[in-house]
């Protein structure tokens, strides 16, 4: 007679578990790919629930002050006024050269040019032949004796005798234009030789 006990079959209580386990596991990945949709849902609203045309936009250029204006201070920009020269801006918008006298003076009833004037003429003709895009008008000027026809032409005598110095010293032709306001534009209001000195005068306008 064998000693062996048959051992009774019981359940075996790990399946319940794996399956109870198993449905637990698949709820919360549904909760999850449910909850990840609506996020991206709700985002996509967020970004595009507002258009950009809707958007205000300030414009404080009317406000704004220049940092070239202010005492200084971190607001400052970096370029230093003080060290801004060189040009000097006329009413018709044109760069003109500082520090470079551009008028030339004649004595009365003449279209010389004076060798004084020649150091001058020849900075401009430096400038000019350095940058052959620039364009200057030599515009002739007489004081106001003498009728209005002689004075023109006098007034024209003048800037093509500046021309002609200019061209000398290696100015294109291009670059130069010759013009006479005759006594139509005096520099000096007055009827002694004093204005009628600063009257009789090119000047050297750069276009």
């Amino acid at each position: 007679m064998s000693n062996t006990h048959k051992i009774p079959s019981m359940p075996l209580e790990g399946l319940p578990r794996s399956h109870a386990h198993s449905k637990t596991h698949r709820r919360h990945a549904w909760f999850g790919l449910v909850s990840s949709v609506l996020l991206a849902a709700s985002l996509t609203a967020c970004g595009s629930s507002v258009e950009l045309d809707d958007v205000p936009v300030e414009d404080r250029s009317a406000s704004a002050v220049s940092p070239l204006t202010q005492g200084g201070g971190a607001g400052t920009s970096a370029v230093d006024p003080r060290g801004v020269s060189g040009v000097e801006v006329t009413s018709d918008g044109a760069l003109q050269p500082d520090k470079m006298e551009r008028i030339v003076y004649f004595d009365y009833d003449s279209f010389v040019v004076k060798p004084e004037f020649s150091a001058a003429l020849e900075a401009h003709a430096k400038l000019l032949n350095a940058n052959r895009s620039r364009r200057v008008a030599l515009e002739g000027h007489t004081d106001e004796r003498g009728g209005r026809e002689y004075n023109l032409a006098l007034g024209q005598k003048r800037g093509e005798a500046v021309r002609r110095a200019l061209s000398l010293l290696g100015v294109s032709e291009a670059q130069m234009e010759a013009v006479s306001f005759g006594e139509e534009k005096p520099a000096v209001v007055g009827f002694d030789e004093a204005a009628f000195a600063k009257n009789r005068r090119v000047e050297l306008t750069y276009r």
